[in-house]
């Protein structure tokens, strides 16, 4: 019998990306959203595309929203796609492919994301393999409140083609995700026992820089290798900052 496929998404507020992200898996057996509370089209979008909507606005973190989407699956096999990321034809072939595997159950999806416009190549952004596709049961994702991980035992077979993340497209993205994505990361770290500190903010900061323009040679992206490096670092140091208050 041929394997099946469910696709999992998660949603807030994804109008403007939600529909091309369902355009490019139509051809899955069943596509799931799990929405937490949008004000905006993303479900009148989303109905046009799967009548399996659901809804769940006690918003606990990523990775407990994630395990929610997943329990709703019921195809073989699981792929986890965020709202603005987009499978490419080649990926649908490999995918196609990867699940007709009988020993294999996790596969990695190299993903290609754009900064403002331009595909990332260098910066520590590609290839950023992802485990994303995997058999149903053999899997799940932490309970973590940002930047989750998809638990598995053993080892994930590596896919080729890439998983398009139509990512910060502009700046005023840039600078609203840094303040999202810094507070997601200081409650994530504060919950866990960690503390910071001003300086702390300032060394973490400085590195992120380093880390992404020169060590893994974001300078190679040209202008916008420089802004995400900086982004990047403005990130890291108000992550570290905010947990520092977090602290007191």
């Amino acid at each position: 019998m041929k394997p099946t496929l469910s696709v999992i998404i998660i949603t807030k507020n994804e109008e403007h990306d939600i529909r091309d992200c369902l355009e490019s898996v139509t051809w899955a057996d069943e596509v799931i959203v799990l929405d937490s509370g949008s004000t905006d089209n993303t479900l009148k979008i989303t109905s046009e595309y799967t009548d399996k909507a659901y809804s769940s606005v006690d918003w606990q973190g990523f990775g407990i929203q994630k395990n929610r989407a997943l329990a709703y699956a019921a195809s073989d096999w699981v792929l986890s796609l965020d709202a603005d990321e987009r499978v490419s034809d080649a990926l649908r072939q490999e995918i196609q492919k990867a699940i007709q595997s009988e020993n294999i159950f996790i596969f990695k999806l190299p993903r290609l994301s754009s900064y403002c416009g331009k595909f990332i190549r260098h910066s520590g952004w590609w290839p950023d393999y992802v485990p994303r596709l995997f058999k149903r049961g053999e899997a799940s994702f932490s309970d973590d409140l940002v930047h989750e991980r998809l638990v598995f035992e053993g080892d994930a077979n590596k896919l080729t083609a890439p998983l398009v993340h139509i990512t910060y497209k502009d700046l005023n993205e840039v600078i609203v995700k840094i303040n999202h994505y810094s507070s997601l990361g200081a409650n994530n770290s504060y919950q866990k026992g960690k503390r910071g500190s001003l300086a702390s903010a300032i060394i973490h900061g400085i590195w992120a820089f380093i880390r992404t323009y020169i060590f893994r040679a974001g300078f190679l992206d040209g202008a916008e290798g420089f802004m995400l490096a900086i982004s990047n670092a403005e990130t890291t140091y108000y992550r570290y900052l905010k947990l520092f208050y977090l602290s007191k």
